[in-house]
């Protein structure tokens, strides 16, 4: 069984805010401290975040490490590019359409998709632990009387 909701979505968030440092972090000391261009920097960034929040998700947040990390991993992939789709697609239309500045848009867009695709995806689909049937358990237990 998986971690609590109310606890696995506090850790999600601060895991994702730790994320965000690190993608952040690698950006600005590639760049200003090791003279990597910016957008290789930002590129680095990027995917040191994911791998952090990938790791937090699967040990600290959901308690996932009975799972298979590679087919964890590939999981999370998926549900990472249809967040980007998401986030970008969001900006441009709350920008567009609706006429609100565009870093606005993204702290908008940034949250509902975090609150409501990527951590549901994450706890149900990528870091899901198999449910343990009590079934055999009651025979094994009959069994031994």
């Amino acid at each position: 069984m998986g971690a609590p909701f109310w606890s696995s979505f506090g850790k999600a968030q601060i895991a994702s805010l730790a994320a965000t440092v690190v993608d952040f972090g690698v950006l600005f000391l590639f760049t200003e401290v090791f003279g990597l261009w910016y957008v290789a920097s930002a590129a680095c960034g990027a995917l040191l975040g994911a791998v952090t929040n990938f790791l937090l998700g699967r040990y600290w947040c959901f308690g996932a490490m009975a799972g298979r990390w590679d087919a964890q991993a590939i999981k999370y992939a998926v549900v990472s590019a249809g967040s980007l789709a998401l986030n970008v697609a969001g900006v441009w239309a709350v920008t567009e359409f609706a006429g609100v500045a565009y870093g606005f848009s993204k702290i908008f867009i940034s949250l509902a998709v975090g609150f409501l695709y990527n951590y549901p995806l994450h706890r149900f689909f990528v870091f899901r632990m198999p449910s343990v049937s009590p079934a055999p358990l009651e025979r094994e237990h009959e069994a031994l009387r």
